[in-house]
């Protein structure tokens, strides 16, 4: 007989799939609406993708590697040592990225992805001749005419510092859709790796064993590949598990000074990062030290400051953007179906295991909330990332799409899974994996 708490875990999965069904079915029969919803900019709301079963090279591989994990993950991370842990998630976060990328195979999963017309690599290198020029400029052409050199869709939406990634990538030699998707799979496999450092240096590395296999294998990667948030997500992971390692003692000011730094980096790579101060108080308060902060400010003041020295206004790049969002997509995409739709998304880039186990963190946050007790850092990291991605959702910059751009935040949802009884731990893996590739084999998804 289940236990109760198992209990609750299936029928809090049961009820999000519900959620998920009732926004596919209300998000379509809005389609239907061809006067007012057409623009809804969605082929299968409320997901940015459109039905095509398909497969491809790397379903085999996507298949193999879930097998492995399901079968091997969670003993395997209880026993192996912390350092090795820490490489063998971050080579097999970077197997299952690329492996469920390639589903679409080479061209439409990797190599076109950041050439898309909407994406960096189009025509935004070749403005960049002159880095300080085109900084100087940059909210120039942000605006929501369509004169045709304004800036494409995503580094309109961006600050600087997206585009500036890959323009430092093409000094480098490595430009092209190729290059830059290897970068962002690279960089972007390493978010589990960091997520189990923050915990650990925050007195949590049971938690952190126990969740390493459901940060290396969670339907989050089908967007997080050869996606520039994949990139952003794992640039705030290490930013907060910097300043999680300054609170344990290691090395306190380098720690705190440069995560300060990749935590200022993110707030020029995506307007709505600003949330993740959420996760670093998180963090700040779980420890019970405050002594990292000036460093941690600092960091920040540092990129501020040299981004607004070079001419780029930050806030004005986010009022330039607010006016074109809704002007556009958001003038048309409803508020009333977007708020409750949008957590929808989440459930599926995050999965079922990951949402029965927040249910959990939030039961051990509050229950950890009494006279002279402290939650630790599992249920408040998640807790936190929960309240940063509602208040994304509140502020009605984020109408559809947020199973992409949400991915900083939903990557700290993914340990929550940790928190399940470990003898069901496989078969919640096994969810995940097969999630993850029926969505990515059956959807052709939009990054």
């Amino acid at each position: 007989m289940k236990s109760p708490g198992v209990r609750n875990d299936i029928l809090t999965a049961v009820l999000a799939a519900v959620l998920f069904a009732l926004a596919a079915v209300v998000g379509s029969a809005l389609l239907e609406d061809r006067v007012r919803y057409r623009p809804l900019l969605l082929k299968w709301p409320p997901l940015y993708a459109q039905w095509m079963p398909h497969m491809g090279p790397g379903t085999g591989a996507a298949v193999l590697v879930a097998v492995v994990v399901v079968v091997y993950g969670p003993s395997v991370a209880v026993r192996l040592p912390w350092r090795r842990l820490l490489w063998v998630s971050w080579l097999v976060s970077m197997a299952w990225l690329w492996s469920l990328a390639l589903i679409d195979g080479w061209s439409a999963g990797v190599a076109g992805q950041l050439t898309d017309k909407n994406e960096y690599l189009h025509d935004g290198l070749s403005r960049f001749s002159s880095v300080g020029d085109a900084l100087r400029t940059y909210t120039d052409y942000i605006s929501a005419d369509t004169a045709p050199d304004n800036w494409p869709a995503h580094i309109a939406g961006h600050p600087p510092g997206a585009v500036l990634t890959f323009v430092g990538l093409d000094r480098l030699g490595l430009g092209g859709g190729a290059w830059g998707a290897v970068f962002v799979l690279t960089v972007g496999g390493s978010a589990a790796a960091a997520v189990l450092v923050a915990l650990r240096a925050l007195g949590s590395e049971d938690a952190a064993r126990r969740a390493a296999p459901f940060l290396v294998l969670a339907p989050w990667a089908v967007w997080a590949g050869v996606s520039a948030d994949g990139y952003f997500a794992a640039v705030g992971a290490w930013g907060v598990a910097l300043v999680a390692v300054a609170c344990s003692g290691v090395r306190p000011w380098a720690s705190a000074l440069c995560g300060g730094l990749l935590l200022g980096w993110c707030v020029y790579l995506s307007y709505g990062l600003t949330l993740l101060a959420l996760l670093v108080l998180a963090a700040l308060w779980v420890s019970g030290s405050w002594r990292p902060v000036p460093w941690v400010v600092l960091g920040v003041c540092l990129v501020a400051v040299g981004f607004t020295a070079s001419g780029f206004w930050w806030w004005e790049g986010y009022t330039e953007l607010h006016a074109r969002y809704y002007a556009g997509a958001a003038g048309f995409r409803p508020y009333g179906y977007f708020v409750w739709a949008n957590l929808a998304t989440v459930v599926v880039s995050a999965g079922l295991a990951s949402v029965a186990g927040v249910r959990r963190a939030v039961v051990g946050f509050w229950r950890g909330m009494g006279p002279g007790r402290r939650p630790s850092a599992l249920p408040v990291l998640v807790v936190a990332a929960a309240a940063a991605i509602l208040a994304a959702d509140l502020s009605g910059m984020s109408k559809a799409e947020t199973e992409r751009i949400w991915l900083p935040f939903t990557l700290w949802l993914l340990p929550a899974a940790a928190l399940l009884p470990p003898a069901t731990h496989r078969w919640w893996l096994a969810s995940q994996a097969v999630l993850a590739v029926g969505v990515n084999g059956l959807l052709l998804t939009g990054w």
